[in-house]
């Protein structure tokens, strides 16, 4: 072979950071991430004004409210959502067991309350469906619907609601809702429905059936009656419903016809209440007398049993962080604010206190009277306030002729609300998309109908976070190539095109490295280290891996069970003669490890900030080692032990080759760097 010099150009890196004398400020600024301590250090440097608005969120859109331009819509908006409130609350009442008339006060003060502490400018608050049914199937368990201490538990239950909203608001612990997944929220939604409008069928078929929260019972219980069927209010249930969807339907679809909408439960009543005035029927059971006039203040009762209610109370708290702070966020969006779930969820807790007082049962944001007052214009929460004044009115004035409602009228507009929740389109884009997000669909909903509200939703929880737990401790791993042309790396998996060096894994993980994942990863790395794809590899012929580089660009936090994990696997390596180097740790993880003794174990020389400078570094020792071994085999060395790696490395000979030699896996060096334009040089040949 002719013989020629080669001028070998020098490894161009770019040089590490690393932690050094300013170890104790750059620790006590990565020390303060914890959101809590954030939240201290901000309301430390609060103005008066800003703590103004803390309290009472309603002085931000009271400040920059253009009443010659918000005014009028607000008003219509709250009117409309007025309207479709006072049915509803009755409605609502009725499926938690209490008298119409404790719908009303719920619509009464929480609304007034939350137009001063809520941060949302168009949820509308008041009794939802599910709150009801949760109050309906707990209490039920412990007194009777119709005796007073019923009454008393139920509005317990919003005090309790109240404080644990406040508390978790306070605390800063919204942040929890994100644990729970958009499937297991739509399974028990969905299931959660069904059970509700199964339980107003009695209304329609004229005869009791037995209050429960599982679909068999109720199912065996209405099958069980079948005997005692009523033609009359099944028919005028059934019109009623299909006028409410009619109207539903219209107002949705056709924008000039959206006061349907609203105006559908309002209308039900009406018809109703004329009908049965008119006829008079006597097998259609009516609403009943209701008390005129505004709730007293009232302090809440029967504490004795607010230990057996616990768990209901956590239960419809997290509903409501659920559904409130949900359609809060994404009505937020939409109009262009931002929101605070936090604060949100105070907001919610105090109207449930203050409410308490008021002989109102837990209340929180509606998703459809919500996406009514969004979809009327409402700009702010005068809205609300209109929507309160309406059902003061409806107190103090008409409270008498709600006497003459038909039961099975209000049973029809809960269900023409619930129907909307039943989100089969949802489990069918899951079935597409996400097996994994169906399968948690599936178990929830199912758990739901067959196991009752309160099993499903801690199944269904327990699966979400399973699930969490299963992606945190089994995180993505990729080996890395790189691609053609380029100093860039990327997963071969994804891009088959990229291609890796013999001798040297390229590892990316990416999630934080804990104590649940550090012997999956470790896992992972042995079985790179033995089974590695040759088919795209290039560089010096080597027979096994004598570098593993480690891509942390993506871990965003290592804890010290990682870091013993790592110094346990550097001390493998080193027996294997394999030598660990690490590239881009953020500042946070490389001060853990500077701070843990790991960076001088391992070495500083063998921290980069690329995955490219340390590819080069290890490309050119795996070149030498190869040279090494091949003078040792040689010479017949004297010695029988072999050489560790890093004796190798101190006793490097031979004539060092071009970087682009290297690479392209030729042993031995180019005539000329310039003569063949398709070998891709690792770094440019400027010096």
């Amino acid at each position: 072979m002719p013989s020629s010099t080669t001028t070998t150009r020098t490894v161009r890196i770019i040089p590490l950071q690393h932690p050094a004398a300013t170890t104790s400020s750059s620790s006590s600024s990565s020390s303060s991430p914890f959101p809590f301590s954030l939240w201290l250090s901000n309301l430390r440097r609060m103005t008066w004004l800003e703590w103004i608005e803390f309290f009472f969120p309603c002085c931000r859109w009271i400040r920059t409210y253009k009443w010659k331009e918000y005014f009028q819509v607000d008003l219509m908006a709250g009117i409309t959502v007025g309207v479709m409130l006072v049915p509803q609350s009755m409605s609502y009442a009725k499926l938690a067991g209490l008298q119409p008339i404790y719908g009303l006060y719920s619509g009464f003060v929480p609304i007034f309350v939350y137009a001063l502490f809520g941060s949302s400018r168009q949820l509308a608050v008041g009794p939802v469906a599910l709150v009801s049914l949760l109050v309906s199937n707990v209490l039920s368990g412990v007194a009777d619907p119709s005796t007073e201490l019923y009454t008393e538990l139920a509005v317990l239950l919003a005090l309790m609601v109240g404080i644990l909203e406040c508390i978790m608001g306070l605390l800063r612990l919204g942040w929890l809702i994100r644990f729970i997944s958009h499937s297991v929220i739509s399974g028990f939604t969905t299931a959660s429905a069904i059970v509700i409008g199964l339980s107003q069928v009695k209304y329609f078929l004229g005869y009791n059936i037995d209050k429960s929260s599982k679909i068999i019972p109720l199912v065996k219980s209405i099958i069980a009656g079948a005997d005692k069927f009523s033609w009359p209010p099944f028919v005028m249930g059934s019109v009623t419903l299909a006028i409410l969807l009619v109207m539903k339907h219209l107002g949705k679809s056709r924008k000039h016809l959206r006061f349907l909408r609203a105006a559908g439960p309002l209308t039900a009543v009406v018809l109703g209440t004329v009908f049965v005035n008119i006829f008079h029927p006597s097998s259609i059971s009516l609403v009943g007398d209701i008390p005129q006039g505004l709730p007293h203040f009232s302090v809440p009762r029967a504490f004795e049993y607010a230990e057996s209610l616990i768990p209901t109370a956590f239960l419809i708290t997290g509903v409501a962080m659920l559904e409130s702070v949900g359609i809060a966020k994404a009505l937020a969006a939409k109009n262009g604010y931002e929101l605070d779930s936090n604060q949100e969820l105070f907001g919610l807790g105090v109207s449930n206190v203050l409410g308490s007082f008021f002989s109102a049962y837990p209340t929180t944001g509606s998703f459809s009277r919500s996406a009514v007052n969004h979809e009327s214009g409402a700009r702010s929460g005068i809205s609300g306030i209109v929507s309160a004044i309406i059902m003061t009115c409806a107190l103090m004035f008409l409270t008498p002729l709600f006497e003459y409602i038909p039961q099975c009228t209000l049973a029809a507009i809960v269900i023409s609300a619930v129907i909307g929740l039943v989100d089969y389109d949802v489990a069918i884009f899951l079935w597409r998309v996400d097996k994994k997000d169906f399968l948690l669909w599936t178990i929830t909903s199912t758990t739901t109908l067959f196991l009752g509200i309160e099993i499903g939703v801690i199944v269904g929880v327990g699966a979400s976070l399973a699930f969490v737990i299963h992606e945190s401790a089994n995180p993505h791993i990729a080996i890395l190539g790189r691609l053609p042309g380029t100093t860039v790396y990327r997963n071969v998996k994804q891009y088959p095109e990229a291609y890796t060096y013999n001798g040297i894994v390229i590892v990316r993980v990416d999630a934080p490295i804990y104590f649940a994942n550090t012997s999956y990863i470790k896992d992972r790395l042995r079985e790179y280290e033995v089974a590695v794809d040759t088919s795209t590899r290039r560089g010096p012929e080597v027979e096994r891996i004598y570098f593993v580089i480690l891509e942390m660009a993506p871990v965003t936090y290592i804890d010290s069970s990682a870091v013993q994990a790592l110094k346990d696997l550097y001390q493998e390596y080193k027996l294997r003669d394999i030598q660990i180097a690490i590239s881009n740790p953020s500042p946070e993880v490389l001060l853990t490890l500077s701070k843990s003794g790991l960076v001088e174990l391992i070495g500083k020389e063998w921290y980069f900030v690329r995955v490219h400078d340390a590819v080069q570094v290890c490309l050119q020792h795996v070149q030498s080692l190869k040279e090494g071994s091949n003078i040792s085999q040689s010479s017949h060395a004297l010695s029988e032990d072999k050489p560790s790696l890093y004796e190798r490395l101190l006793k490097q000979t031979g004539e060092n080759l071009a970087i682009s030699d290297l690479e392209s896996g030729n042993g031995r060096p180019p005539l000329s760097m310039d003569k063949d334009p398709h070998l891709e040089p690792l770094l440019s040949k400027e010096h």
